[in-house]
């Protein structure tokens, strides 16, 4: 094996490697719902988190959306421990 086939083989190895690593980014910063988000039959969402504020490590309170109504959720080691309603707007 000669320098030159090293060499060849090296660079060979470093593209594949970053075209691995570009495919991972892009991956990454696009997810793997990129194509329904750019898609032509987009429609109006009924479900929408408002707010969320993290509590404690086991816990957070979240106001969620859904057709107009709005209620505040306290979410707690995997499951959903309290819910109420809450006037639309307010906070």
């Amino acid at each position: 094996m000669t320098f030159a086939d090293f060499a060849r083989a090296m660079f060979a190895l470093a593209l594949t490697l970053g075209l691995v690593g570009l495919g991972a980014v892009a991956l990454r910063r696009f997810g793997p719902d990129a194509i329904a988000r750019f898609g032509a039959n987009r429609k109006e969402r009924r479900l929408a988190i408002v707010e969320s504020l993290v509590l404690d490590p086991a816990r957070r309170l979240v106001i969620v959306s859904c057709d107009g109504k709005e209620r505040l959720l306290l979410l707690g080691e995997g499951q959903l421990v309290s819910a109420l309603d809450v006037p639309k707007g307010r906070g």
